[in-house]
């Protein structure tokens, strides 16, 4: 049987935001590893839709953010979108997990440019919603290491995604 945890992403501080079930397929040195097989929905109140290639998702283990990676699929939209978020916080059971997104998303497109979008959305938020100047500060400071990372190359943004896709793929195999 597939263990299925759901994963919800919330607005500061506690709106709704993207939610989907996902498949577990384990824990290492970086975090959770959960998996989302093409065609699972993923809903938020204003839109919905339903994956169009599989991915994996990193939830780390304390960092500031979650990672989408979507490996080598001709459909991706993407090979890496990574959310900056408060940290992970998981249900007792851990059939759930939250995190809050703070808008900044770090992107490498299939064509390699690496770029972080919604820097307005994120200066807007800081106003209108009131991020506390912590949060501010972690937000920023993620995604700097985020994009240096992704744009040296280290893990978890290295390939390590390709291995855990297989899984998800082998997974829904048996």
């Amino acid at each position: 049987m597939r263990r299925t945890t759901r994963v919800l992403t919330r607005k500061w501080p506690d709106g709704p935001h993207w939610e989907f079930d996902a498949v577990r397929l384990g824990v290492d040195a970086h975090g959770h590893w959960v998996g989302v097989p093409a065609g699972t929905l993923l809903a938020r109140p204003d839109k919905a839709f339903t994956a169009w290639a599989d991915h994996v998702v990193l939830l780390p283990h304390d960092a500031w953010w979650v990672a989408t990676i979507y490996g080598t699929d001709e459909d991706r939209p993407v090979d890496f979108y990574v959310d900056i978020t408060t940290p992970c916080v998981w249900s007792d059971d851990e059939s759930s997990v939250s995190a809050v997104d703070l808008d900044l998303d770090v992107i490498r497109e299939v064509d390699g440019r690496i770029w972080v979008d919604d820097e307005d959305e994120f200066a807007e938020h800081q106003v209108t919603l009131g991020y506390p100047g912590d949060v501010v500060e972690r937000a920023v400071s993620s995604c700097a290491e985020v994009l240096a990372a992704m744009q040296a190359g280290r893990a978890p943004f290295d390939g390590i995604g390709l291995e855990w896709i297989a899984r998800l793929k082998a997974a829904a195999r048996s």
